[in-house]
């Protein structure tokens, strides 16, 4: 039977890989199936790995409507034996009811990609829709790990090398290069609570060093 699999990480954990790899195996076994994205930091109609490997893909935006793209294409004459979506937290709620419907009443298999919680540590709409949804949520095993070394479990934003809890839900960053750059970072959950990125542990780390020597007896 077709099943909804949402695939859930946080960044740098190898979603946008093992997107094109499914389609790789699946493609190769001869089944006909559909790429999509949103807003994929390589740019329009791109799935993109941090390993350097590419896909062409089908944009996604507020208006599409998936139960309307694969029946088009079978109109045309392809079977559409799977859908494979990546950046799936961008999705709207609307969009995963239409994938949903795209498994239980054509018989396609879907599978997405994304992250589950933003930068406050909140749920993307998509992706809340999506553990509601989905027949399974797969948590990916390739852990990423925070500057500290543990398990990262958050994601983080900063701005000009500053972490923000504040603004915009969805803003595309790792791309301007600009003194107000916005980028992201991977943290575990202690660090995301004290606001401590990798830069910021580094700054800290002098006076940390300064305050362990001044603690310490000069005569053992």
């Amino acid at each position: 039977m077709a099943e909804l699999v949402f695939f859930s990480g946080t960044m740098d954990c190898g979603k946008s890989t093992l997107a094109l790899q499914m389609h790789h195996n699946h493609a190769a076994r001869g089944r006909d199936g559909v790429l999509f994205t949103r807003q994929d930091r390589a740019g329009t109609a791109t799935i993109s790995s941090r390993l350097g490997l590419t896909k062409q893909a089908c944009e996604v935006d507020d208006e599409t409507d998936f139960w309307a793209e694969v029946i088009t294409r079978r109109t045309h004459g392809r079977p559409v034996d799977y859908v494979i979506g990546d950046e799936a937290q961008f999705y709207t709620a609307a969009q995963v009811d239409q994938l949903a419907r795209v498994v239980d009443e054509l018989g396609v298999d879907v599978y997405v990609f994304g992250i589950s919680t933003d930068f406050r540590a909140r749920l993307f709409p998509g992706s809340q829709r999506l553990v509601e949804l989905a027949d399974r949520v797969d948590v990916l095993q390739v852990r990423a790990l925070c500057w500290c070394g543990a398990r990262a479990t958050h994601n983080a934003r900063t701005v000009g090398g500053t972490m923000v809890v504040e603004g915009e839900q969805v803003v595309v960053g790792d791309v301007s290069g600009g003194a107000d750059e916005v980028q992201y970072e991977v943290l575990c959950r202690r660090h995301h609570m004290r606001r401590m990125t990798a830069a910021t542990a580094r700054a800290a780390a002098p006076s940390a060093l300064t305050l362990v020597a001044a603690q310490t007896p000069l005569d053992v």
